[in-house]
């Protein structure tokens, strides 16, 4: 079966009503995205970090995966499909796909600030009180502006073996 991969973006989610951070001229619910969504702003205001990823959390649980989504499921049916997306939502699973690379973390999961290999699955609000195994605070598993892009270099593996790539 020959292997599709497919690159996602923002644009997929916004019929399922998520906002880019693009689409109020810099502005993202309001915030700007220096403010919010950088190791700095995390340093800086902590609670409105946590804030506004909580939101934001809510939001993408509450969207309901769309047409873009359910199709992209169908396309298993005739290829090996390998999703690559930037989004931190969790649609393409719900929608049913398999295989989801999420480049720039997914928002239903909170890492050790002190540990970023200390992953958990998390659903509900994040707050200051919230910590590790070890006691140590949690953040959103989120790559903020100015991180590195930890599954990078699998998403280049990912493509290198691909027979068809298509950028959604």
């Amino acid at each position: 079966m020959k292997k599709c991969v497919v690159l996602t973006g923002a644009g997929i989610s916004a019929d399922s009503g998520l906002n880019t951070f693009r689409d109020a001229g810099g502005l993202w619910e309001g915030h700007k995205v220096t403010d919010v969504c950088t190791p700095e702003a995390f340093a800086r205001n902590p609670q409105l970090v946590l804030d506004f990823y909580n939101m934001r959390r809510r939001q993408a649980n509450e969207a309901q995966p769309n047409a873009a989504h359910q199709a992209l499921v169908r396309l298993e049916a005739h290829y090996r499909v390998q999703i690559i997306t930037q989004n931190v939502d969790n649609l393409h699973e719900r929608a049913g796909s398999r295989r989801v690379l999420h480049l720039h973390g997914e928002l239903n999961k909170v890492r050790s600030c002190a540990d970023g290999r200390e992953i958990l699955d998390w659903m509900g609000d994040l707050n200051l009180n919230h910590t590790d195994g070890k006691g140590r605070p949690l953040r959103p598993h989120i790559v903020w502006f100015g991180e590195e892009v930890p599954l990078f270099a699998q998403a280049v593996e990912e493509m290198r073996d691909a027979d068809i790539v298509m950028v959604v």
